[in-house]
């Protein structure tokens, strides 16, 4: 795997990581940490777009094959 595609997963894998770690909204969860959760998870899915759109413009075709491969592997 290339030095893109190496950091791609990286990216994508922080990504998720921050979505996983989403508390669940309820009355024990204050506003506050729900807030710094969802700008955290909104500032790794930014990077992580932006990261895509600048190292892989190829057509959402393409990029669709590239993830195929990259799951399969």
């Amino acid at each position: 795997m290339d030095k893109k595609a190496k950091e791609c997963v990286e990216r994508l894998r922080d990504l998720v990581s921050s979505i996983q770690g989403a508390p669940f909204p309820s009355d024990d969860i204050k506003l506050e940490l729900y807030s710094i959760w969802y700008e955290h998870a909104q500032r790794s899915a930014t990077e992580c777009f932006e990261f895509l759109n600048d190292n892989f413009p190829e057509s959402q075709k393409d990029m669709n094959k590239m993830f195929d491969k990259l799951l399969k592997k």
